[in-house]
């Protein structure tokens, strides 16, 4: 029986950002620029608040020079000893909204992620102009991550929501609704199931392994695996 090339691992949401915030997890040159809308972002924030299945994450531990790309915009000199195989779109919606950090497009924009939720319904949209007015949503949940931005953020919405209603609400309301916002807070907790491959995995058979992948359901097809193969030779 041949030796397998992987192993599965875990990371939890926090410790992702960590590893990409120091370093340690890359972006190599055979991934796309960020393609996802903010919709799709929303929809993969609201999957992970129901405790639905998101798909597992692909790394590569190689030894990769000094300058490989990073997921936020921010160039570091550190080499990564992880290269993102499957899981882009994902990481990078993630990345940039738990850190509020820029992320570049397809089109080389530097844009902020910014999505609302309202606690009532335990709904999450795309923040806009009239998201920002409406009382009944956090409207950028990037705050609840930021150091001292919890409390704060979470006394603001209960004195927007009671100007907005014209009355207090009862313990047991405020209660109900901050729980709900816990509950989002908490998804830095999320545990992500994760493939890595082994450094003794090479070029060819990498690309090979990333082509019989579907993405998020799109099927790879063969020009993607000649510009894969291109990349990382």
């Amino acid at each position: 029986m041949p030796p397998t090339l992987y192993r599965d691992t875990g990371y939890t949401l926090r410790h992702l950002i960590e590893n990409i915030e120091g370093g340690r997890i890359g972006l190599p040159d055979i991934q796309r620029p960020f393609v996802w809308s903010a919709a799709k972002t929303r929809d993969l924030f609201d999957s992970m608040y129901r405790g639905y299945p998101i798909g597992t994450l692909m790394f590569w531990e190689t030894g990769a020079e000094v300058g490989t790309r990073q997921i936020g915009t921010e160039a570091g000199d550190r080499a990564p000893q992880l290269l993102v195989v499957d899981g882009q779109q994902r990481l990078t919606a993630l990345f940039a909204v738990l850190t509020g950090r820029k992320i570049v497009t397809k089109s080389f924009d530097e844009i902020n992620v910014r999505i609302a939720f309202r606690p009532e319904d335990q709904t999450f949209e795309v923040t806009d102009a009239a998201i920002e007015r409406d009382a009944h949503f956090i409207p950028d949940i990037t705050a609840l991550w930021a150091q001292g931005g919890y409390k704060p953020t979470v006394r603001q919405f209960f004195q927007r929501l009671e100007q907005a209603i014209g009355q207090p609400l009862s313990d047991a309301a405020k209660d109900e609704l901050e729980e709900r916002v816990d509950r989002v807070r908490d998804l830095h907790e999320f545990r992500f199931q994760v493939v890595e491959l082994g450094a003794s995995a090479n070029e060819e058979q990498v690309a090979d392994i990333f082509v019989r992948i579907n993405s998020e359901g799109v099927k790879l097809n063969q020009s993607d695996f000649i510009l894969t193969l291109m990349s990382v030779h």
